[in-house]
């Protein structure tokens, strides 16, 4: 089997003052142009690194997606909407170099786990939020999106009554509306993939059941699977190891259920 191609910290664009960075898997040479995907990192909008969807890149590239898993500012960086607005820039810098990357600008999705699930769904749900990242002449549309637990609402504290701290302290009710991908207008969103653990006592399965039963009303192509018993970040969780474990390791407990579920809806809709 032909390998995969990686290009790690290439620059994707500007992030405020400094260079933009992400990872590039691209697959095999084979029939172009190709389908591609940002996939978002999680970590609380506070943590995190490209590195912790590696799995997810690696795995979907070899099935013929390019794929870009970048960075973006975080927290302690740059309070909100810089986290959005890099992620807006991942996306165009794919459909501004289409051509050199073999992509079909036409057929670009996003999806991403916890934070990175929120900051997806908020990529397909606004238009604003594009920031100065670079390659402006680009949209940032997608054609599908996909999370795995991620917060469809932005709240001031966590389920532990801990401040978040995504937005700035003086942040009123209508700015955290505007960070919550449910309090958008979503008659036009794409497809989307919601996958979330029962019991998650981080990100509340509520709020991406509202989330489904608002697209389902609105007739938009939606799938919602939840994983009974299982908490935050259970696709991480290892028969074998102590703490978390990336998605495509073996001993992951439904790394694979998640991989597959991820590639059968991204292969129908891009």
């Amino acid at each position: 089997m032909d390998r995969i191609t990686v290009r790690e910290d290439a620059v994707i664009g500007r992030a405020g003052a400094r260079d933009l960075a992400g990872n590039l898997f691209i697959p095999p040479m084979a029939t172009v142009p190709r389908p591609a995907m940002v996939i978002v990192h999680g970590g609380g909008w506070a943590r995190g690194s490209p590195r912790g969807v590696r799995g997810f890149g690696e795995h979907l590239s070899r099935l013929g997606f390019v794929c870009l898993c970048p960075s973006y500012r975080l927290s302690g960086e740059a309070h909100w909407p810089a986290q959005i607005e890099d992620v807006k820039c991942a996306i165009r810098y794919l459909k501004a170099n289409c051509d050199a990357l073999g992509v079909d600008p036409a057929r670009v999705g996003v999806t991403g786990d916890s934070a990175g699930g929120h900051l997806a769904l908020m990529a397909a749900a606004t238009s604003d939020f594009e920031g100065a990242g670079g390659h402006a002449r680009c949209s940032s549309e997608v054609k599908a999106v996909g999370s795995m637990y991620g917060p469809t609402r932005a709240r001031r504290n966590n389920a532990s009554g801990k401040p978040i701290g995504l937005l700035h302290r003086e942040a009123g009710d209508r700015d955290h509306d505007r960070a919550s991908p449910i309090c958008h207008d979503l008659a036009d969103f794409p497809p989307c993939l919601l996958i979330h653990g029962a019991e998650d006592p981080a990100v509340p399965l509520a709020d991406t059941v509202d989330l489904y039963s608002k697209l389902y009303g609105l007739g938009r192509a939606v799938e919602l699977h939840v994983f009974a018993g299982q908490g935050h970040a259970f696709d991480r969780r290892s028969a074998t190891q102590e703490g978390m474990v990336d998605v495509a390791d073996p001993s992951s407990v439904y790394g694979q259920t998640v991989l597959r579920l991820i590639e059968h809806f991204f292969s129908k809709y891009l």
